[in-house]
Formats: C-alpha cells, sequence, structure tokens
C-alpha cells in the first residue's frame, strides 16, 4: 500500500499505521551500483532500519565516477546527453532495482529532475550542457512515471533546487502538471536546495509534504530548526521532513577544512525533529550518496564542492546510521506520531536546546551536559537521559521549587535525550 497523510497532515500512513520516514540518501544508484552491490547494500540498510530510499532517476550529475556505462539517453560526446533519444534498457535495468528494494521492505523516494537539467538554476549555470528543451520534458516525465509508478513511489519533483527565477519556476511547474498527468494517485514533493524556503506558493498547495534541506554549510546548521519551524508554520499544513541534513563525513561545502561527524549529524537529526520536521528525517553518508569508489574515471562535473568521499563500502559502516535509526525505533515504541516544540518551556538556552511535546511526554536534546531550569511545577513527573553515544540511561532525579522545576546534570559525557513524562 503506498503513502498516506494522515487526517491532521502532521504525519505518513503506510496500511493505516504511522510512519515514520526514516531515508537514506543513495542518490547515484541506477546509474553507479553493480547488482551485486545493490543486493548488499539493500540488506545492510534494512538490517539498521532504514524504510526510505531516496534516489534520482537520471545520472546525479556529481556523483562520483563508475564504468557501469548506464545512461537513459545516448552520450555522442561523454558529456552531454541527446535528450531526444530515450533508451529503455536504462528504465528496465532502474525497475529492476526498485523491484527488489519493494521486495525488501522500502517505499522509494525518487526524484523526477534535479536542478541540473532544468533551466537558470545554480546547478545549470555552473554547467549548462545537459538542460532537457522543452519539448523532451514530457516524453521524459512520462518514461519516468510508466517505469516507476508499479512501485507506489513519492515523486520528488524537483532535486536540490531554488525557485529563484520564473524561468525555473515555469519548468517546475510544467514537470509538476506532468507528474499529476501520468501519476495522479502519487504523492509528490519538492527536494529544494540547501538553506532555503522559498518553496512558492503554487508549489507548497500542490505538495502532500514538504522536505526541505538544512545542507552542509558549517555556518548555517541552525537551518535545522529554522527551517523546520518555518515549514511546520506554512499554509498549507503538510507533515514536515529533513531530507537533506549534514551528511556523515562530508566536508564542509565549498571545500572548506572540515567534515561532520557522528556527533554533528546526531545534533542535526534531534534538533530537526523537536523543531517541527517531526515526521522522519534522511540520513546521509559522504560516499554512499556518490558511490565512490577507487580508481574510478572522474566525474568532469564538480558540483558544489566537498572535500574527497569516503569509498562506498566504509561510508556504508559509518556509525551515525544506528543514531537514525534509534530514533525511528524510539518514535514507534513511544508511540510518537507528532511533536509540538515548546522551547518556550525552557528558563534558559532556548536558544541552543530544542525540545517538545507529544501529549504528556516532554522530550529535550541536550547537546551538552548542563544543569537545566524548566518553567512550571513537574513534580508529578519523572525523568531519564539516555546517552546517545552509546544508548545507556539513567533515571535523572527532579526538583521543583516555587513553580520552576530543576534537573541536574546528567551522569554521561556527551549529548543525550532526556524524557520526562508522568510517573508510572
Amino acid at each position: 500500500m503506498s503513502l498516506q497523510v494522515s487526517k491532521d497532515h502532521t504525519h505518513l500512513l503506510k496500511d493505516g499505521k504511522h510512519f515514520f520516514w526514516l531515508a537514506d540518501t543513495c542518490w547515484s544508484a541506477f546509474t553507479n551500483i553493480s547488482d551485486e552491490e545493490w543486493d548488499a547494500y539493500l540488506t545492510h540498510r534494512a538490517e539498521q532500519g532504514f524504510n526510505v530510499l531516496q534516489i534520482n532517476t537520471l545520472p546525479q550529475w556529481d556523483r562520483c565516477g563508475t564504468r557501469l556505462n548506464r545512461h537513459p539517453f545516448p552520450l555522442p560526446d561523454g558529456i552531454h546527453y541527446d535528450f531526444s533519444a530515450i533508451l529503455p534498457e536504462y528504465f528496465e535495468h532502474a525497475r529492476q532495482m526498485c523491484r527488489k528494494a519493494v521486495e525488501r521492505g522500502f517505499t522509494l523516494a525518487l526524484v523526477v529532475m534535479w536542478c541540473n537539467y532544468v533551466p537558470d538554476t545554480w546547478a545549470s549555470n555552473i554547467f549548462d550542457g545537459n538542460i532537457i528543451p522543452e519539448a523532451c520534458v514530457e516524453p521524459i516525465v512520462r518514461t519516468i512515471c510508466e517505469s516507476f509508478n508499479e512501485f507506489e513511489p513519492v515523486y520528488l519533483v524537483s532535486g536540490d533546487t531554488g525557485f529563484d527565477s520564473e524561468t525555473s519556476i515555469a519548468r517546475y511547474r510544467l514537470v509538476t502538471d506532468l507528474v499529476d498527468k501520468y501519476a495522479p494517485e502519487a504523492l509528490k514533493a519538492y527536494h529544494i536546495k540547501g538553506r532555503y524556503d522559498g518553496l512558492p506558493q503554487e508549489f507548497g498547495e500542490r505538495a502532500d509534504l514538504y522536505l526541505y534541506q538544512s545542507g552542509h554549510n558549517v555556518s548555517a546548521q541552525d537551518g535545522c530548526h529554522t527551517l523546520a519551524q518555518h515549514f511546520a508554520e506554512r499554509s498549507p499544513h503538510h507533515p514536515v521532513i529533513n531530507s537533506e541534513p549534514c551528511y556523515e563525513q562530508m566536508g564542509y561545502s565549498h571545500k572548506l577544512y572540515g567534515r561532520f561527524r557522528r556527533a554533528e549529524t546526531r545534533r542535526a537529526l534531534w534538533d530537526s525533529l523537536l523543531s517541527g520536521a517531526s515526521a522522519g528525517i534522511t540520513y546521509g553518508a559522504h560516499g554512499v550518496w556518490n558511490w565512490q569508489k577507487p580508481d574510478m574515471p572522474k566525474n568532469p562535473i564538480s558540483g558544489e564542492g566537498f572535500l574527497q568521499a569516503y569509498p562506498c563500502e566504509r561510508a556504508l559502516s559509518f556509525p551515525g546510521a544506528s543514531d537514525y535509526a534509534f530514533a525511528r525505533r524510539l518514535f514507534e515504541s513511544r508511540g510518537i506520531t507528532t511533536l509540538q516544540p515548546c522551547r518556550e518551556i525552557l528558563a534558559q538556552y532556548s536558544e541552543q536546546i530544542p525540545c517538545a511535546l507529544c501529549g504528556p511526554l516532554l522530550l529535550i536534546y541536550l547537546p551538552v551536559n548542563a544543569p537545566l531550569t524548566l518553567k512550571g511545577d513537574l513534580s508529578d513527573r519523572q525523568a531519564s537521559a539516555i546517552d546517545l553515544s552509546s544508548g545507556d540511561s539513567a533515571a535523572l532525579p527532579l526538583q521543583t521549587e516555587n513553580g520552576v522545576t530543576t534537573l541536574e546534570m546528567h551522569r554521561f559525557y556527551h549529548d543525550a535525550l532526556i524524557l520526562i513524562e508522568k510517573r508510572a
């Protein structure tokens, strides 16, 4: 059964049950991953608990090099596509990959048109050699929908795009119309560029869920919560997901020296979920999304520019994936479907510490261990702290006086999730 949006438009359902979107970005799957690698990849991510795969239906422009020679269109000079000739064998092989994924329990989130294929976007302004001519758009979108509709995917109409010119807006309006024409029952969303909240109202009204990207710029990580808040407050109301937080071991954008390590990706996870983007989360590993393999030919298109990726085999073992899987397990075991951000309950550090309510359950993410003062009398509650680096947990005493509740420091050294609930 395909995904559905809950009646209150806060979360997703599958088979009538709450569905926590736990995605992996595997943008380059159709072009770069061999059949044997795909089988192993699906097994690994399924065992970890992932249930969504975000994949680009057309070749990812800044993917790593490969010798698999899978292309949806002829490539006469090795760089520029002939979009007037669609190669059916590419889409048939991609269908086989999708079938295996769905059989393993994955939901597919398929990008229809990444921004480098669209005129007047940031990516096509860097490399304008593969902008799809308008006359070719309908045959391509029709082929995408007819190839993948049977797998009941969520179609991501756009990929990594902004909507900063009427030219790009007009092209995505056409693509949206065509997805509605050829996949009228499918859920739709727009994958937008990092640090961006400029989704046009017309597309917000046509979407079924809001996806935002806090991205890989080290100076803009507050976007995890500011963008979550923005989209949670938008009208019409849709489920909200951070569909591209900082990837584990991704270098800071524009080749700045530094990488996002496990603790930083974990902070992005909880800052998003507790700030309004509680329908799920997407994980990324630098080396998996682009499928880095040693001794492959270099991609002539550099894209945004990041430090060198780890080989895909190593990137698949990055430990941060388990942090994201833990969030899904917690939501499901606790029956958390919707979270209401409530930073106003904090008497201090409200800019640094996200917190949210699910009914009587209060969740607080503490990036750094410190005593914490909460507004209100919580003497009828009990608290526990979960060490997010190890999974260990411990009771945490609450002290209430004069209508204010204090939590002393927990006993762990790393970031922690605090759960406060009514006494049993």
